[in-house]
């Protein structure tokens, strides 16, 4: 690579790092610098068609088999009866035409785009292409969040010390297994657009799955990422009005659903027993993880297939950042991860400010993911 295109991606890196700086924790930092030398100079999510990441971790095989958590094995039972078929449960045979303005994939206060002078002077075709690739582009970028699931579901059955949690966990291996298959499926055959990873998402993935310590996999992942997702999901599923991804995405909830109540089954009772130093650590951890989702999902990709002649890429993050789309995804990052935090400990004084001065502090006293019986709220009307 030359040295200039380095220089390049190590000053579209600098923002994240910085936020990373500001915490003055050093093991946070060490934590993502790796991961962000990899995801942001190197590209390896996006440099060839396969990624190989070396990986260091414990694995716990509990050979008495002792089943001790009653609300882990009802979560499992709960699994176990909610299982679909991506193949025969979607009805795949219906009519998708991502180009159809009578059935938009987005209403036009999704579109970042929509707010520029230059979006009333497209035509209607030049729109609604836009529309199909913001919707591609987000859809791709919880593909790739999927398969990151899959892989650090799979590692966490090894690495959890608790039998019920194993059990638990091995279902939803077999449900981020389904989600990768009906999410490339809907992309391929339905939206025919597929993105390539955002760098913000690989960096998180590859902490989680370079981290040697299991719960941190949870933290990033059930809290953090499946949190957001679970929030996401169902926006989108409300505000479009195409059917078959109405339908996907109501049984991609009730997983997800499971998986949020999971890593704060699991958490709460392992970050009761940390030291006070660790417990810190892990919530810094989550702090800048949490930054780096609220403001580094940017789609650029977007930009330079379509927006390069009307503005700068500076611009461009602005639009996008300051966006109803973006304003929506942070509400909903917040309110599904900020209770979530303080019902595994992770919410102390400390930390604290820190989320009040973010602006979204107030949601603590929301709905945590304590109940499986919400889903009927998540779907909406």
């Amino acid at each position: 690579m030359a040295i200039r295109e380095k220089l390049r991606r190590i000053r579209e890196t600098a923002p994240p790092l910085k936020e990373a700086l500001e915490s003055g924790n050093v093991r946070v930092l060490r934590n993502m610098l790796g991961p962000a030398w990899r995801g942001f100079v190197q590209q390896r999510g996006k440099s060839s068609a396969t990624t190989t990441v070396d990986l260091s971790y414990p694995a716990t095989f509990i050979w008495d088999y002792e089943r001790e958590s009653p609300s882990m094995a009802r979560l499992y039972e709960a699994a176990k009866k909610k299982q679909w078929n991506a193949t025969t449960d979607v009805d795949w045979g219906i009519d998708v035409d991502p180009l159809n303005p009578e059935v938009p994939l987005l209403p036009d206060r999704w579109v970042p785009m929509a707010k520029h002078p230059t979006w009333s002077k497209l035509t209607e075709k030049e729109q609604t292409m836009q529309r199909h690739a913001i919707m591609s582009w987000l859809l791709s970028q919880f593909l790739h969040g999927e398969q990151g699931a899959l892989f650090a579901s799979a590692q966490v059955v090894e690495a959890v010390p608790w039998m019920d949690a194993k059990l638990y966990g091995s279902t939803q291996v077999v449900d981020e297994g389904r989600h990768v298959e009906v999410f490339h499926g809907y992309l391929t055959r339905k939206l025919n657009k597929l993105y390539e990873i955002d760098d913000n998402l690989y960096t998180v993935i590859d902490a989680l799955m370079t981290d040697n310590r299991w719960d941190l996999k949870f933290l990033g992942m059930q809290i953090m990422i499946e949190g957001l997702a679970l929030g996401a999901f169902s926006a989108i599923r409300n505000a479009t009005n195409e059917p078959l991804l109405k339908d996907i995405l109501k049984y991609v909830i009730t997983d997800e659903a499971r998986h949020v109540h999971y890593g704060v089954l699991a958490l709460s009772r392992f970050y009761k027993e940390l030291g006070d130093d660790e417990r810190a650590e892990r919530e810094d951890w989550a702090y800048e993880v949490s930054r780096m989702l609220r403001n580094r999902f940017l789609a650029r990709e977007v930009y330079h297939e379509y927006w390069t002649s009307h503005m700068s890429l500076a611009e461009w993050d602005q639009l996008v950042l300051q966006s109803d789309l973006m304003a929506l995804f942070r509400e909903t990052l917040f309110k599904r991860i900020v209770p979530n935090l303080r019902k595994i400990g992770l919410l102390s004084d400390r930390i604290r400010p820190r989320y009040e001065q973010l602006g979204v502090l107030h949601f603590e006293h929301g709905k945590a993911a304590d109940e499986i019986g919400h889903v009927s709220e998540l779907l909406g009307p």
